[in-house]
């Protein structure tokens, strides 16, 4: 394998174990956590997980990062982590991870409005795909599903989509690496779900030893140390590519719920399960074309990936959009489309 292609492999794989480690949420929640607390759960995962990235990192926003922070920080995690524990309690845990995998439908279409990326037809047939695997899964259970549990599953991929996209566009301030960044976000987001947890749900819950691990695991491995393996990836690969990894997390939930908490899927939700696979291995191969004599590897959304020839030369300091060495506004290729 070539270097530059090896380089990408691996960067890939590490922001694909982001999605893995989201898909055992569920199993975590359901067997360790107390019951009906998905803010309280929320505010566990986020706020210690920010706190320790600030402490690694020290560095504060500055300027104008003050409220996309907050913007950020809602979208990922504040709004998110509720949405997405709300689905968790309320559906079988496969079922709510794989509602998130029509992720990658919502980013094609903001990253069109946001970042002016134009989807290619193999790119939306790829989104249709995932998201026709997901179709296959839900209704055969639909019998099983309820309807608040779907809607608020549905509901946090939105959220979190917007906040990928938006991550993109805005990049990062001239010197800031994807660790404060995460910091920022987590602390931000968890600081907007304190005052609704404990409003709507009062006084925290009783924890045993079995909850103590569990929120440990949620807000070490599964939070501060996948959202930092996430962003990282958000600034060296397109939204669109970084998103289509998003269907390992209902993978991973599916064969974690079949493995170890004996939930059965039918041959077509298998089927469908299978369909996501498949197009999120499609949102990471992009086409290959001779450019001036020499072959370039483009993304799934068209732009030049990390390790080609185009990204050498157009790449930015910091690996991310929107701003140059100088810390003035540039434009970057993927986002000139």
């Amino acid at each position: 394998m070539r270097p530059q292609a090896a380089h990408r492999a691996t960067l890939t794989a590490l922001t694909a174990l982001a999605p893995v480690s989201w898909g055992t949420t569920y199993a975590v929640t359901t067997e360790f956590l107390p019951p009906d607390r998905p803010l309280f759960t929320g505010l566990l995962r986020a706020l210690p997980a920010g706190l320790l990235l600030l402490a690694l990192a020290r560095v504060l926003p500055r300027g104008a990062w003050w409220w996309k922070s907050v913007v950020l920080g809602a979208l990922n995690i504040g709004a998110f982590f509720p949405l997405l524990f709300l689905s968790a309690y309320r559906l079988p845990g496969g079922m709510a991870a794989v509602v998130g995998s029509v992720g990658p439908l919502f980013v094609v279409g903001l990253s069109a409005l946001l970042l002016g990326q134009r989807p290619s037809p193999r790119t939306l047939l790829t989104g249709i795909a995932a998201a026709f695997g997901v179709s296959l899964v839900v209704l055969q259970a639909a019998g099983a599903l309820d309807a608040l549990g779907v809607l608020a599953a549905f509901a946090s991929t939105a959220s979190m989509s917007t906040g990928t996209v938006l991550t993109k566009r805005w990049g990062r301030p001239e010197g800031v690496g994807p660790l404060a960044l995460t910091g920022w976000q987590l602390t931000a987001g968890g600081l907007l779900i304190a005052p609704l947890a404990f409003l709507v749900e009062g006084a925290p819950p009783a924890l045993d030893g079995r909850a103590v691990g569990g929120y440990l695991y949620l807000a070490v491995a599964n939070t501060a140390i996948a959202y930092w393996l996430w962003f990282r990836g958000i600034g060296r690969l397109t939204a669109t590519q970084v998103t289509f990894l998003g269907p390992l997390s209902p993978l991973t939930a599916a064969v974690v719920g079949w493995a170890a908490l004996g939930q059965a899927l039918t041959p077509v939700q298998l089927a469908g399960m299978a369909l996501a696979f498949g197009a999120t291995v499609a949102g990471q191969i992009g086409p290959r074309r001779k450019a001036s004599g020499t072959e370039v590897v483009r993304g799934a959304a068209g732009g030049p990936v990390i390790g080609s020839p185009e990204w050498k030369d157009s790449r930015e300091p910091m690996d991310g959009p929107g701003r140059g060495a100088s810390g003035q506004g540039v434009t970057a290729p993927a986002l000139r489309r």
